[in-house]
């Protein structure tokens, strides 16, 4: 059996979306390449304002904006994260560069950044950045040393 990411919700205080989904868009979108759109809820008894956030329409990855009341909403004060894998380090400072952009103009962009991770095995790129949405994305990249690549790998095109 082969397991795969399908989506993640997040829930959103009430109010949330409608006051940034300009903002959730434009910077998931030109960061991420996300495409935001609003969606029907499944279960028609819940009304609230949704967004759905997906890279690519032809796969069914993505991740589920919802609204609810304050104290039903998600809490993650820790480092709750979501981890994007990236091609390369070159894609990592490119996205954390425009990240960085985005943080000049709009200081709700939370930026951690940290010392590449070189283990016996890669060498790990890695930033972490938070807008808006109530946790934190781990954007890297993993570059194996030579002769020590996994039997299995990932390949972008």
């Amino acid at each position: 059996m082969t397991l795969r990411f399908n989506h993640m919700e997040l829930t959103l205080p009430t109010g949330t979306l409608t006051k940034e989904k300009a903002s959730i868009s434009e910077f998931y979108g030109e960061i991420f390449g996300f495409e935001v759109i609003e969606v029907p809820m499944v279960d028609a008894r819940l009304q609230e304002k949704k967004l759905l956030m997906r890279t690519d329409p032809e796969t069914s990855q993505f991740i589920f904006l919802v609204e609810q009341s304050a104290d039903t909403c998600i809490q993650s004060p820790g480092f709750d994260h979501l981890g994007f894998l990236l091609s390369g380090p070159k894609e990592v400072d490119e996205k954390l560069r425009l990240c960085q952009q985005w943080q000049e103009k709009d200081d709700r962009v939370q930026i951690k950044t940290y010392d590449d991770l070189d283990t016996p095995q890669a060498i790990n790129k890695t930033f972490y950045v938070k807008f808006i949405l109530p946790i934190w994305f781990d954007i890297h990249s993993i570059e194996f040393h030579k002769g020590l690549e996994p039997e299995k790998e990932w390949h972008f095109s």
